[in-house]
């Protein structure tokens, strides 16, 4: 057995042991990478080799956007703007059958693309969508299968920390270029969640919502443009060379703290303080993975792991269809035991240059990758937005899972679109001059 091969099984063995037994993923990642480095280089050599590619992993200027969005993301789950979103969605969708589902994926669509988090979108959307739809008579599963469902679509509608993530893990592709590169499968995503919505309201004979006047809805667009003018800010600022990603999350923080204490006034200091402590906590976490990811893939890198890997992929077809779709299929796999991050930070050096000798560019790869991964948030036994979903409607897993299934059809057809038509992911960086 080659040193790459005895290696791969090693560090894998050790991580998925590690993982079944319960150890937090950043050091099941840091522990199986310190055990086979250490092979080579004895313990005294690896502990601080280790350190240093942590820490290498981790000082990135670009990777200080990653707690900002987080952070505006938690002001804007807490300062209000979901509502409005939501009353805004509703104006749009109020015509079509099962109108309050439609609401729902709409407003994650919204939420998304001015937080870029899945959670605080499956999460503020449930509680008080949820409760709204159960009044009316909608199924509380399935209301709770259309918000899960939809609520990664905040992952890849930019801002997205995924597609930052991809950014750095893929060797410097361009942020902005990534971004623009997500929006048409991110609404895909959700119009795929509709289609599936509407047929089965229609079945289940759910009511549509009741027409509003012309006043009333330029009364709602009005409350909302606040809000989504941070789209037309961040993503304006990024593709028009004004600020980097990493200000312009700054910029988002500083905007959405204006629009909750000044403008809709929803926000005090007392809860704000609570938002710096979870935002904190949270981008802690992803930075200890960035650091520990780093490792691993230092440690793969050094063993010819990721040549092995790509050699094993192109030996199973010379058929470019069949080698995207066993990719496909891997990464489906591994998003349902391994977290968004730390997944794109390992598989994208191993994947990545399997892709490019196929053809594929860094941009449609970095799109196809984050969408996959994005499917694993709503599967067990890791997905944290399914079960951040459930819990906030109250459900059970057993009762909301056989609903789901047709939403993870339809979003597994968008999948395969996004791998074999390079143009969905690609039109509107080139529009902007990005290649």
């Amino acid at each position: 057995m080659g040193t790459a091969a005895a290696a791969s099984i090693l560090i894998f063995s050790i991580l998925v042991a590690l993982l079944l037994m319960g150890v937090p993923i950043g050091i099941s990642l840091c522990v199986a990478s310190l055990v086979v480095i250490t092979q080579s280089l004895g313990f005294s050599g690896a502990a601080p080799a280790s350190a240093l590619k942590m820490f290498q992993g981790i000082n990135i200027f670009t990777l200080l956007a990653i707690p900002f969005f987080i952070l505006a993301g938690n002001i804007m789950n807490k300062g209000g703007i979901a509502m409005r979103l939501i009353n805004f969605a509703t104006a749009l969708t109020g015509k079509i059958p099962g109108s309050l589902a439609h609401t729902n994926i709409v407003a994650n669509m919204l939420f998304g693309a001015i937080s870029g988090s899945g959670t605080a979108a499956a999460s503020a959307m449930g509680s008080i969508i949820g409760p709204i739809e159960s009044r009316e008579g909608y199924d509380e599963d399935f209301a709770a299968a259309v918000n899960v469902a939809s609520a990664p679509t905040g992952l890849l509608i930019p801002p997205s920390t995924g597609l930052i993530t991809y950014a750095l893990a893929s060797g410097g592709t361009s942020v902005a270029a990534l971004f623009l590169g997500g929006y048409i499968p991110g609404i895909l995503w959700g119009v795929s969640c509709m289609i599936v919505a509407f047929f089965y309201a229609r079945k289940r004979n759910y009511v549509r919502q009741k027409s509003i006047t012309l006043k009333e809805f330029a009364h709602v667009t009005l409350e909302a443009v606040p809000s989504l003018l941070l789209i037309i800010i961040v993503i304006g600022g990024i593709c028009g060379g004004i600020f980097t990603a990493t200000e312009a999350s700054a910029v988002a923080v500083i905007y959405s703290l204006l629009l909750s204490f000044f403008l809709y006034r929803t926000l005090n200091m007392k809860e704000l303080y609570s938002i710096l402590i979870s935002s904190a906590k949270m981008s802690g976490i992803i930075m200890f993975l960035v650091g520990a990811s780093n490792i691993m893939a230092w440690v793969m890198s050094f063993t010819g792991i990721p040549d092995a890997i790509a050699g094993g992929v192109l030996s199973i077809s010379d058929n470019k269809i069949i080698v995207l779709l066993t990719i496909n299929l891997l990464l489906l796999f591994v998003g349902t035991f391994m977290d968004l991050t730390p997944a794109i930070l390992i598989f994208t050096p191993i994947l990545l240059p399997v892709c490019q000798k196929l053809g594929m560019s860094a941009l449609h790869f970095g799109i196809m990758i984050v969408y996959n991964l994005c499917i694993g948030c709503i599967t067990p036994p890791v997905g944290n937005i399914l079960f951040v979903g459930i819990k906030v409607a109250g459900r059970k897993l057993e009762h909301v899972m056989p609903l789901l299934l047709r939403y993870y059809v339809a979003i597994f057809i968008i999948l395969l679109l996004v791998t074999y038509i390079p143009w969905i992911s690609t039109f509107l960086p080139q529009l902007a001059g990005y290649h």
